[in-house]
């Protein structure tokens, strides 16, 4: 398999090719880099990265509005923001925006590592604590019933999506409801089209609600 294409973004450019560094010592390709917004969202169109690692607090357009128009231009691209912040409006405003995963600095380089891979896969990534407080706050903010003429999804679809929800990898749903990873991709993408949504933060947001993060 070809490297995962990688671009870093951040306006220090000590951390930026420190990033950058260990990345490509890691294996990814690493193929653009940017210091501001403006100048990520122009290079991501010309570079097609599969990953974009993306600090929030970034002159001429922010990491948010960047990520917001990169995944909007090429929405097969994944977003990983590395943020010095873990103040619940910057995580809540990044998933929001469409990032996968979302990583505070203190974060080691193996961490990053694995959560560049993870985002690259299309699972969400996220430093301890945090997906927890994503899940909360949605869930907070489901003011509706759930919907009362959604798509009928099958019941091992549920069991999928409700595995999802609560945090899981698609390895480790498999693992849980003993079938191969192969098909609960297969279910995953099934109900990403009954859904018409695009990514597993749309799966995420769906389940929540509709309860389906909650414990039975």
């Amino acid at each position: 398999m070809s490297p995962v294409r990688v671009m870093v973004v951040d306006d220090h450019p000590m951390w930026r090719d420190a990033v950058a560094r260990d990345l490509g010592d890691a294996g990814f390709d690493v193929v653009a880099t940017a210091g501001d917004g403006a100048a990520a969202v122009r290079i991501a169109a010309a570079s097609r990265p599969q990953v974009v690692v993306m600090d929030l607090q970034l002159p001429e357009l922010s990491g948010v509005e960047a990520t917001a128009r990169i995944l909007a231009a090429d929405p097969s691209c994944r977003v990983l923001v590395l943020s010095a912040s873990a103040e619940r409006p910057d995580v809540l405003d990044a998933i929001r925006a469409g990032a996968t995963g979302y990583l505070v600095k203190s974060a080691g380089a193996t961490e990053l590592i694995e959560a560049v891979t993870r985002t690259s896969r299309g699972e969400a990534a996220f430093t301890a604590g945090l997906a927890g407080l994503v899940l909360g706050e949605y869930r907070r903010l489901a003011a509706g019933p759930e919907p009362a003429d959604g798509p009928a999804l099958t019941t091992r679809e549920t069991e999928v999506l409700r595995l999802v929800a609560r945090g899981l990898t698609a390895k480790q749903v498999a693992t849980r409801l003993s079938l191969s990873i192969r098909t609960v991709q297969n279910h995953l993408q099934n109900v990403m089209d009954k859904l018409q949504v695009h990514n597993r933060a749309g799966l995420v947001r769906y389940a929540i609600e509709a309860g389906l993060d909650e414990e039975s």
